[in-house]
């Protein structure tokens, strides 16, 4: 069938191949490509949960260190992997590309998924047995052991910065906003991006958990090393596949120049006339695959950033685009400072939660107990659980009465999850005070 067959076949979102070609949709992208990256995250969320899901246990027991200073190293470790996807997001946006960073990325992350295996495996580097009940009448584990191992965990860290930064967005690459087709799948993609997350996150709160206690810690962390690098083999495999977008350039630059241009030009007075503000032709933003963004009246104070007042430099005058991009990721920073305490409550899963499951009776039937670790695994059957029902059932009926393509907006999804999280946590609560 020839294009002239069935239209223009060519993405219009500005996608291209890795040559800067553009792509056509019956070729590249959608579901085809997406399912690499769905199974990709499969394995590489079993691998990394595998990791940090008994990695207090692992600290406490093998090196030997209290429950605040292990729960501690944790929480820091934690905290760089979710930081370090700042970095990552601008090299790939600014520089190299989603692609290529990802790829960089993933080496780096299986470098350290390497070590650390060796880390817990090789006498010598591994840290010395013990068989006393107290940890300080425990052989202390040496200088090189921890660097190893600590080395390890934070060059896995620096992998993920790259690779939690760009797969998501390379997910949603491979949907065209302008093609109200793929616009609707793009939005069930994420639905079941989050299903293969916590389907991943499932097997290493319970088998790979199982491995560790019970069988050893060479075992436990040489699976999910097996299973990064098949997660990585997959989403290469996928290649030819795929979408691409090309770097933007650097963002915060652009934030930066938007909020000086505008403190400069403070005293301006607005106008209504839009005429008198700076814009791109449509025709510059069609060459780039992109599209203008319309004045909206959020954060007026920023729209002198475009005002004509004579100036033209880059620090002086911005166009209307990059005003709207500013105001959208500001817009944000309420929702994200929303999210803080719900985060910190979610950090104590992998800590303390798992320090109190020691404490339990987990035995079942037999000589079989359920791991500390595998505690969280009912949160992850309750998360996959409800992803299924709200995707299938519960969007398909709010659409009905919203209109909403999502069934509910974000917000009020984050809202409600919020709502959730606070009666968990006074269950919680009343648990411990009362119960």
């Amino acid at each position: 069938m020839t294009v002239e067959e069935v239209g223009d076949d060519h993405t219009k979102d500005g996608t291209v191949d890795l040559q800067g070609n553009p792509v056509r949709r019956s070729i590249r992208g959608r579901w085809k490509a997406c399912s690499f990256l769905v199974a990709y995250e499969a394995f590489e969320r079993m691998a990394y949960y595998g990791i940090s899901s008994n990695l207090v246990i692992y600290m406490t027991t093998k090196l030997h260190q209290g429950t605040v200073k292990s729960a501690n190293n944790v929480t820091n470790w934690v905290g760089t992997v979710f930081l370090t996807p700042i970095l990552g997001a601008y090299v790939a946006d600014a520089h190299l590309g989603r692609y290529r960073t990802f790829v960089i990325s993933s080496t780096i992350y299986f470098l350290g998924m390497l070590v650390l295996t060796l880390s817990v495996s090789i006498p010598g580097i591994k840290p010395p047995e013990c068989s006393t009940a107290s940890a300080e009448d425990c052989k202390e584990t040496s200088v090189l052991q921890l660097a190893v191992f600590f080395g390890a965990l934070y060059t896995l860290a620096i992998g993920t910065g790259g690779t939690k930064a760009n797969i998501s967005t390379i997910g949603a690459d491979q949907f065209d906003e302008t093609d109200a087709k793929e616009k609707i799948q793009k939005i069930s993609f994420f639905n079941w991006w989050m299903f293969s997350i916590f389907f991943g996150t499932l097997f290493a709160n319970t088998v790979l958990v199982y491995v560790q206690d019970n069988v050893g810690w060479g075992w436990g962390y040489g699976i999910p090393t097996l299973g990064l690098a098949i997660s990585i083999f997959v989403f290469l495999f996928g290649t030819p596949f795929y979408r691409h977008k090309l770097p933007t350039g650097r963002p915060f630059m652009k934030m930066t120049r938007v909020i000086v241009a505008s403190f400069r030009k403070a005293n301006a007075p607005i106008e209504r006339d839009l005429t008198q503000f700076h814009e791109l032709p449509s025709m510059e933003y069609e060459r780039k695959g992109t599209f203008p963004i319309l004045s909206t009246k959020s954060l007026r104070f920023l729209d002198r950033a475009s005002l004509k007042t004579g100036k033209t430099d880059q620090w002086n005058l911005c166009t209307i685009t990059e005003v709207e991009e500013t105001k959208q990721i500001l817009n944000m920073l309420p929702a994200m400072c929303a999210t803080f305490v719900p985060s910190a409550m979610v950090a104590q899963v992998n800590t303390l939660f798992v320090k109190q499951g020691t404490t339990l009776n987990a035995k079942i039937a037999g000589n079989f107990s359920i791991p500390p670790a595998s505690l969280s695994a009912f949160v992850t059957v309750s998360i996959l659980v409800s992803i299924v029902l709200y995707d299938r059932v519960f969007v398909k009926i709010a659409r009905k009465f919203t209109g909403n393509p999502r069934g509910i907006t974000l917000l009020q999804r984050m809202g409600i999850g919020i709502i959730f999280h606070i009666l968990l946590m006074a269950v919680a609560c009343f648990t411990e005070r009362y119960c």
